[in-house]
């Protein structure tokens, strides 16, 4: 009887020796192929912070393709925090040029390997940070490895100038930001299995100009067998014309050559500047870093002011998103119903009121903050998912989930502050990292019903990054994107919620861009004028905007 207590089967005998070849327990202390790196513990999760993805792109290697970093003999501290690349802010110039780096996030024990999700912040390509949000919490809630990267910015992410061509055509692309987040892909196709992740399991994802990154990610040749899974918040298409971009950005770095004294004037400058000489050249490699992140401050989310993502025929086709050669792989695609309403807040037309509070004491002011808001939403929120998913499905050889977001625009359920802004810009944030937008959202965030949402929302992605479907038995069923679903009503996850519990359902976009601009033709909450101005002033040259820029041409 004694020796039947520890009588094993077979089979038993072998789920125990299976366990333990896949349980690990990582160390803060991980060999890369460019050295040791030491990292930091935090309750249940580790992190390695601010860990160099490639060489610094300064002197030379300005405007150039990113390359590997070199090794270093010692153990890279990587407790300290990640430097953030240089850009605009209302006290000037913030960061460093040198800024190549990602941050790494795992739960403390967990079997491996583990999925990978690797994620692009955003910020127009000219501002942000890897440390957009805080991703312990999802790193533990996924059993994820979570990346985070750091990316070249503005005019120096971006640079169409024909001055800076060597005839490499990688080099000659303009599309820095681009080539680095290639770069970070590279490093951790090399180096994540050290993390216990699975470098045959990786997820990109991004927000808002991440997001648009990641689509960009998915039409480029360049990007290809680079990542499995894709995951798109609030980014739809969209692309530039390089050769259009090179006089926006002469005309934007003019006044330098001016103050330089190389030229007497902003036409005389901008036509040198576009001459591709090599005086130009050796102008521009030795302008301060800390001048060209100053050049597009007022850029908003005009592409129009800040031309990028170029279409130059080597990083990104000539066609843009009329490719049919996509990098297709499971992907989602998500907004928020009111994504634009931080925007409409910020627009120099309502900005101070909406500030001090009094707005709403002012009804004509109240009344065009209103209509922006408003049909800025519904074009938005069109273009984020419906616009992509339809130019994509002929030639898109991979699933498809498309999701909105309709919580936080019922002031019964989740509170005046909430509602202020509705299903915002980044709506999904607060449920990886409880302190984003916490002026918002602290309040609602204590529902039941927001809780379970959250829940739920988590799981759908957890499961996306484990299998590439999101659907399991204990949640509702998640539709793919296609024609016949969109016919059907079943084309969008909306996710909502009351008080008590999470409403989740499959619908569809109910109207189409004529819709909307139909609706704006007869909208009489305005005056002719005043709603020519706010279209003119505040929607227009958005990313979205494109068919309300024609039809509103004249």
């Amino acid at each position: 009887m004694k020796n039947s207590l520890f009588r094993l089967s077979p089979t038993f005998l072998l789920f125990l020796l299976a366990s333990s070849a896949t349980a690990q327990t990582i160390s803060p202390e991980i060999t890369t192929q460019s050295g040791k790196v030491k990292g930091a513990e935090h309750q249940n999760t580790l992190s390695w912070t601010g860990i160099p993805y490639a060489k610094a792109p300064v002197g030379e290697l300005r405007w150039k393709k990113p390359i590997s970093p070199d090794a270093w003999q010692t153990v890279f501290d990587a407790t300290r925090p990640a430097t953030d690349c240089i850009q605009v802010s209302p006290d000037g110039a913030k960061g460093d040029e040198d800024c190549l780096n990602l941050n790494i996030y795992r739960p403390t024990e967990s079997s491996t390997p583990l999925p990978v999700l690797v994620y692009i912040h955003g910020g127009n390509n000219q501002l942000g940070s890897s440390t957009e949000f805080a991703p312990a919490f999802i790193a533990e809630k996924y059993n994820a490895v979570i990346v985070t990267v750091n990316y070249r910015l503005g005019a120096l992410g971006f640079n169409p100038l024909k001055a800076l061509n060597d005839g490499n055509p990688l080099d000659d692309s303009g599309n820095y930001s681009l080539l680095d987040i290639k770069q970070s892909l590279a490093w951790i196709k090399d180096n994540i299995s050290a993390f216990g992740g699975d470098r045959n399991n990786i997820t990109v994802s991004g927000f808002s100009a991440g997001g648009r990154d990641v689509m960009a990610m998915l039409i480029s040749p360049l990007f290809k067998n680079t990542f499995n899974k894709a995951i798109v918040f609030s980014g739809g298409m969209t692309t530039s014309d390089k050769h259009e971009a090179e006089s926006i950005f002469a005309q934007r770095i003019a006044p330098l050559v001016v103050k330089q004294g190389i030229k007497p004037d902003a036409g005389a400058a901008k036509s040198w500047l576009l001459s591709g000489s090599p005086e130009v050249r050796h102008f521009l490699y030795q302008l301060p870093a800390a001048d060209l992140a100053m050049l597009f401050g007022d850029a908003g989310i005009r592409m129009n002011q800040f031309p990028h993502l170029y279409r130059d025929g080597v990083v990104i086709p000539k066609d843009g998103f009329e490719t049919k050669n996509y990098n297709a792989v499971p992907a989602i695609m998500a907004t928020g119903q009111q994504e634009f309403s931080f925007f409409a807040r910020n627009d120099p037309l309502f900005a101070t009121q909406v500030k001090d509070g009094s707005l709403k004491n002012d009804t004509a002011l109240l009344n065009k903050y209103t209509f922006a808001n408003y049909y800025g939403g519904l074009l938005y929120s069109l273009f984020n998912v419906n616009q992509s998913a339809e130019r994509m499905y002929k030639n898109y050889n991979a699933p498809l989930y498309g999701m909105e977001f309709r919580y936080g625009t019922d002031a019964f359920v989740t509170g005046d502050k909430l509602s202020a802004i509705g299903s915002f810009h980044g709506v999904f944030m607060p449920f990886w990292d409880k302190n984003k937008y916490a002026e918002f959202t602290q309040d609602a965030l204590k529902l039941k019903g927001s809780q379970a949402l959250g829940e739920s929302f988590n799981s759908y992605i957890k499961n996306f990054l484990a299998t590439g479907s999101p659907n399991d038995q204990t949640l509702p069923e998640w539709k793919k994107w296609t024609p016949e679903n969109a016919a059907a009503g079943e084309s969008l996850l909306v996710m909502d919620a009351n008080k008590q519990k999470a409403i989740i359902y499959m619908s569809n976009k109910t109207y189409s861009y004529n819709d909307i601009l139909t609706r704006i033709e007869q909208d009489n909450a305005l005056s002719a004028a005043d709603k020519k101005s706010v279209i003119k002033n505040v929607l227009n040259n958005r990313w979205f905007s494109a068919p309300l820029d024609q039809h509103f041409a004249h």
